[in-house]
């Protein structure tokens, strides 16, 4: 497969690593390895000090699983597997969609949720926001139209990156009934899952109440432990995940062991890493609103429904990709433009999840100051 580049990802591979300040990520900052392990029960103590560097379950280990369980109301341990984010994607893609089928993905989204899907041969149909004037909106009625007897599958993302939109109950119950009614699998990106800002805006995953649905949910941001590369696919449907499972035999085949014990204790102390994430995620969406309302002949600012991501509709005549290249070469602050997300170029996405967002906003004013206010 002559797979077409990873756009997010290779703009990253250029900034994040060399840029002092990141306000594009979609993670929250990482927590030490002292903060996991003080969370630790004498039980994962033990699983931690005995733990042995061998090879570990294809589908994860039972502890690890049943951790996973707790977190959702209908999936039994045997409906995971267990692997990173990025390969879950790349194996359900390949099981799901052959040559010829049309899948409906949201757009602009992770490019990795489509492009292997295209790179098949299936065809993508893109589901678009239809407003974006106060709020971010992804109507089930667009969604209907682009449904056609040839359509397999729905990619959704909620709570979605970049745009931080997530749905009612109700508009995600009915998102449910068409795919039962056409007998289309739904996947759901549920990486930032538990990340709401407003409560109304809380989902059941949808591997709990659809029997096709199959959900991806992990360690990367909700916990802020993407280092651990730990996520995994949820689902009643087990003959999908069977398949998932073979197809793993021939990548990672299983595991880190050490990511796997670390994982079980975070999820099984989920508030210890949730709440201070959301702390940080609202007190810097107040600095940014406050930030945008200063510049706001510079930029339009959404506030996200969820998540810890937000897309910024910049007002210059200079296209985002040239902005956010001139910004981090200058100041350090890297943004990502959209043109990653194939998205047009007159947005950036901003990422809520740092701690040092108010010195990254103090440098953003002066380059501002100096640059676009003379």
């Amino acid at each position: 497969m002559n797979i077409q580049e990873f756009k997010v990802e290779r703009y990253f591979a250029k900034y994040e690593f060399s840029a002092k300040y990141m306000l594009s990520s979609s993670d929250c900052d990482g927590f030490g390895m002292k903060y996991v392990l003080n969370q630790a029960s004498e039980k994962e103590k033990q699983l931690w000090n005995n733990l042995k560097l061998g090879y570990t379950e294809t589908r994860g280990s039972d502890y690890l699983r049943e951790a996973i369980v707790k977190h959702y109301s209908t999936i039994t341990k045997d409906e995971l597997i267990v692997s990173s984010p990025g390969e879950c994607n790349f194996i359900l893609m390949n099981v799901l969609l052959n040559k010829g089928d049309e899948f409906i993905c949201m757009s602009p989204i992770y490019q990795s949720l489509y492009q292997v899907g295209e790179e098949i041969g299936a065809k993508l149909l893109s589901w678009n926001p239809c407003k974006e004037n106060d709020e971010w909106i992804y109507s089930i009625s667009d969604l209907r139209k682009l449904v056609t007897s040839k359509t397999k599958l729905i990619i959704v993302n909620f709570p979605h990156n970049p745009t931080g939109f997530s749905p009612e109950i109700s508009e995600y119950m009915e998102l449910v009934e068409l795919a039962r009614e056409k007998g289309i699998y739904i996947y759901s990106d549920e990486m930032y899952r538990f990340l709401n800002l407003v409560d109304k805006y809380k989902l059941p995953s949808i591997s709990d109440i659809y029997e096709n649905g199959l959900s991806l949910w992990g360690m990367s941001k909700t916990f802020g432990l993407a280092g651990l590369r730990i996520g995994w696919l949820s689902s009643q449907n087990k003959d999908i995940l069977s398949k998932v499972e073979r197809f793993k035999d021939y990548l990672s085949i299983c595991s880190s062991s050490t990511s796997e014990i670390l994982s079980t204790i975070a999820l099984n102390n989920m508030d210890k890493f949730l709440i201070p994430n959301l702390k940080k995620i609202k007190r810097n969406i107040e600095l940014f609103s406050k930030f945008q309302k200063h510049n706001e002949d510079l930029f339009d600012f959404i506030i996200p429904r969820s998540g810890s991501t937000a897309f910024v509709r910049l007002k210059l005549k200079e296209s985002a990709f040239e902005f956010a290249d001139k910004l981090v070469k200058s100041t350090g602050i890297m943004l990502l433009p959209s043109e990653t997300f194939k998205y047009g170029n007159s947005h950036l996405r901003i990422g809520f999840g740092r701690k040092n967002m108010p010195e990254i906003l103090s440098i953003f004013q002066d380059y501002i100051n100096k640059n676009y206010l003379l």
